[in-house]
């Protein structure tokens, strides 16, 4: 007798809606990169500077040339750091990827915490300039100006016990302004460690877990007042531009945030279903065009300056290891993620200023 005749199956495809509701194992939301700037409020104007000098360094005359001996005693003091501390401090080549060296020195960084290292960079930044100026009687006086100019950073590469890799960065010159990249991913996977959770962790983010509610809790309690934490304790460690004189006066750091990236990570059961989501997904937007055609609505360049928010789309995939992980590895985690450029800077009270609608560069990740 002959086979059995089958009936064909029909493939139905599902909707976006429909396999994000069927096909999703772990959802998780929460805070991905920021990068931040530190500021000192009443320094960002020249009436604001002039006051420093006035009552700070005792100048009667306000002249940048005055602030010169405290940019040289903070930088002589990154140089005793460097030396006390036994770190390296590395000059950074004109186009040298920052995070690869970063990563180099956390493989074979060996303790819980601490500087892996300095790194020392030419960069354009936000300085005063003084200019001469004349009066209607034909007298020459000083005058403060905001300008730009190339000078000297400072990044301080480190290993938080909490916060995992992060940077503080220094500018050399006055106001000495800081900025600070974190890595939310990197905290959550901390504190899962030290709640005894097991996760499986992605490069930049989690795979699966035991209890992924509590998951989403612990991510959600990231807020600012941990992450203004993380900063003061680690000014408290490093060289610090302004003296206990100075900081007893009311001349401390503030946080804004300078750019905000938020994650949704939604891990599908296999590789197949992540192919279809994103097929659906250009299925569902035949408006907008084939993928090849998609990248036509990006066909601008996006800089500082550009206004507007910004969205892209990332996926994630992770080889196999051995046949007997392979079911576990062949799931995929593709991670929609926000970035949301904010202001670089803000006279907000609050420890970390909210977004306030200036579009920012993408900053270098906390490796």
């Amino acid at each position: 007798m002959g086979r059995a005749l089958r009936e064909p199956q029909t493939m139905i495809r599902d909707s976006v809606a429909e396999i994000l509701r069927n096909h999703v194992t772990l959802e998780l939301e929460g805070i991905d990169r920021m990068y931040l700037n530190g500021y000192v409020p009443s320094l960002q104007t020249g009436a604001g500077f002039a006051y420093f000098l006035r009552n700070q360094l005792d100048c009667r005359v306000p002249s940048t040339y005055m602030i010169a001996p405290m940019s040289k005693q903070f930088v002589a003091s990154i140089e005793q750091f460097v030396k006390a501390q036994d770190v390296e401090l590395v000059s950074f080549a004109r186009g040298q990827r920052k995070d690869d060296v970063a990563r180099e020195r956390l493989a074979a960084f060996e303790e819980s915490e601490g500087v892996l290292f300095v790194g020392k960079s030419q960069e354009k930044a936000n300085v005063f300039r003084t200019e001469k100026r004349v009066d209607p009687a034909g007298i020459k006086y000083p005058w403060l100006v905001r300008s730009t100019a190339m000078v000297n950073h400072y990044y301080f590469y480190i290993l938080d016990d909490d916060f995992g890799p992060l940077f503080v960065k220094f500018c050399s010159y006055f106001p000495y302004a800081a900025k600070l990249c974190i890595n939310g991913h990197e905290w959550l996977k901390r504190q899962l460690a030290k709640r005894a959770i097991r996760f499986e962790a992605l490069d930049n983010g989690i795979l699966s877990c035991d209890e992924p509610k509590r998951v989403q809790r612990i991510a959600d309690s990231f807020d600012d007042k941990k992450i203004d934490a993380v900063f003061r304790k680690w000014l408290r460690r490093l060289p610090h531009p302004f003296t206990a004189k100075h900081r007893a006066a009311g001349y401390r750091y503030r946080l804004s945030i300078l750019q905000a990236e938020f994650s949704l990570t939604q891990v599908f059961d296999r590789p197949m279903t992540g192919r279809c989501f994103f097929e659906e997904v250009i299925r569902e937007n035949l408006d907008i065009g084939r993928p090849s055609q998609v990248q036509l609505i990006f066909d601008r360049k996006i800089i500082r300056t550009t206004p507007g928010r910004f969205r892209r789309f990332t996926s994630t995939t992770r080889p196999p290891r051995s046949s007997s992980t392979t079911r576990k590895i062949e799931h995929y985690a593709p991670r929609p993620r926000s970035t949301i450029p904010t202001t670089s800077r803000s006279a907000d009270p609050s420890a970390i200023s909210p977004p306030c609608g200036r579009s920012a560069s993408t900053p270098t990740g906390a490796y």
